[in-house]
């Protein structure tokens, strides 16, 4: 399992100091939706630091005009780029389009949209599919059982990602559970006093 650490909701500045922090600590580096929001791709590629070792994505959550904001996303040297599953068959087409000619990675977000839809988006078969509890929801999130009913329910999309206020506890358990790929973890580790002793703590309990 890989753990990918989001940062978010801070300044570039403090964003670039995290992020060299857990350069090669944790797998995957997101800068998410408020930072691209707040500084655009442009800026990002001029003043983000970059990272020697761990993968990074941009969390730009395209819903419209993927061609362009997926071409403008990698050449801000994002490796991964999110779309949301809500987008139009066309728009996910595109940005996988993008993402397979330049050998990149696509996220697929999965918020809010009907098993209908998923199943109709299921054959990108290098995309990464994200469970994505909202921030905005206040009912519980149990990443365990989510995960393993839509395991049930999807048998054949193989790479997920699972995100939703994962803590140690979950993250553990979700690594012993063997489906997803990916455990995503924001405010735990970017918001915490010593965000690299707190990926390394992740670290230890899911590989």
């Amino acid at each position: 399992m890989k753990l990918q650490a989001a940062i978010d909701r801070v300044s570039l500045d403090r964003a670039n100091e995290i992020a060299k922090g857990l350069d090669g600590i944790v797998d995957i580096i997101e800068l998410g939706t408020s930072l691209v929001k707040d500084y655009g791709f442009e800026t990002l590629k001029r003043e983000f630091v970059g990272l020697n070792e761990s993968t990074l994505l941009f969390d730009g959550k395209t819903i419209d005009e993927g061609e362009y904001e997926f071409e403008k996303g990698f050449e801000a040297n994002a490796d991964i780029l999110t779309v949301m599953a809500g987008s139009s068959i066309d728009t996910l087409s595109k940005t996988y389009e993008v993402t397979e000619k330049l050998n990149k990675q696509m996220f697929i977000d999965l918020l809010e949209v009907e098993d209908d839809k998923i199943k109709q988006i299921a054959n990108f078969k290098n995309a990464i599919y994200g469970l994505h509890h909202s921030k905005d929801n206040k009912n519980a999130f149990d990443a365990v059982s989510s995960v393993a009913a839509f395991h049930k329910q999807f048998p054949d999309i193989s790479n997920i990602a699972v995100a939703g206020g994962i803590d140690v506890d979950q993250a553990k358990k979700l690594s012993e559970q063997g489906i997803a790929n990916i455990v995503i973890v924001g405010g735990k580790i970017s918001g915490a006093d010593d965000p690299v002793a707190a990926a390394k703590q992740f670290m230890e309990v899911i590989k």
